[in-house]
């Protein structure tokens, strides 16, 4: 069981590194890359590739697992279910490290480094409703809700703050509901995932002495002091306490 195991059904922590220039995509330069990565973690063994995107990752059968990916202009890695936030923060410091040498990435060469934290609800049910019900609406359309009869079918949303006053360290909270269709006259929704995300990130090239694998510390700590002191107890505990009600 992870640290935040009794507030969601899963829990992860992601890595995206976004460039600005196209990534090699050679098969000498993609293997290196992920023959590195599993020489730090012997268990990430399923390789595949399609597309213009090639993974690694663990076996998913006991619900925790690691897994990495390249595709043109994108790094990313994640850890699903970690027993700790520090097990997970190992794996994306460790690809950070590797990328500048197994694929010639320079510093200069960064739109975006961002970590991703995700807590996925199963939920059958108005996912946009119980949302409204765990965070409420914002002033303006708290009258709608009162209209009688009235219930809400599409929520889904989003803040963003910039942390700095160049704007370069952002914060994004955000909510995705995987209800793709309105329910019937029956009011029969499917039992889908509900997710909410906090993300941190960091925009435009590094500087000529800064490296990845540190700046990523960086924001995950932000991350990390945001999620236990503000999301858990507005947020994500309440979700679950209205999931639960229901």
């Amino acid at each position: 069981m992870n640290q935040y195991g009794s507030i969601a059904d899963d829990f992860y922590v992601n890595m995206h590194l976004q460039t600005a220039m196209e990534l090699p995509q050679q098969r000498d330069a993609l293997l290196h890359f992920f023959e590195q990565v599993q020489r730090r973690f012997p268990e990430m063994r399923n390789f595949t590739c399609r597309d213009r995107e090639t993974f690694l990752d663990e076996d998913k059968e006991s619900g925790t697992y690691r897994w990495a990916s390249c595709e043109a202009k994108r790094i990313s890695s994640g850890m699903v279910n970690p027993s700790s936030y520090d097990e997970a923060f190992q794996l994306h410091k460790e690809v950070l490290g590797i990328v500048p040498f197994a694929l010639s990435l320079s510093h200069l060469d960064c739109e975006y480094l961002s970590v991703v934290m995700g807590f996925d609800f199963t939920y059958r049910g108005n996912q946009s409703q119980l949302i409204a019900e765990a965070i409420g609406f914002p002033p303006a359309f708290e009258g709608m809700s009162a209209i009688p009869g009235a219930k809400c079918i599409g929520y889904d949303p989003s803040i963003m703050f910039a942390l700095d006053d160049e704007m370069r360290t952002q914060c994004r909270i955000s909510f995705e509901s995987r209800v793709t269709e309105l329910p019937s006259a029956k009011n029969e929704f499917p039992e889908e995932q509900l997710s909410a995300f906090l993300a941190v990130r960091r925009t435009e090239s590094l500087g000529a002495n800064e490296k990845f694998h540190i700046e990523f510390e960086r924001l995950a700590l932000i991350g990390k002091e945001i999620l236990d002191s503000y999301m858990i107890e507005h947020i994500l505990q309440p979700l679950r306490d209205v999931i639960v009600v229901n």
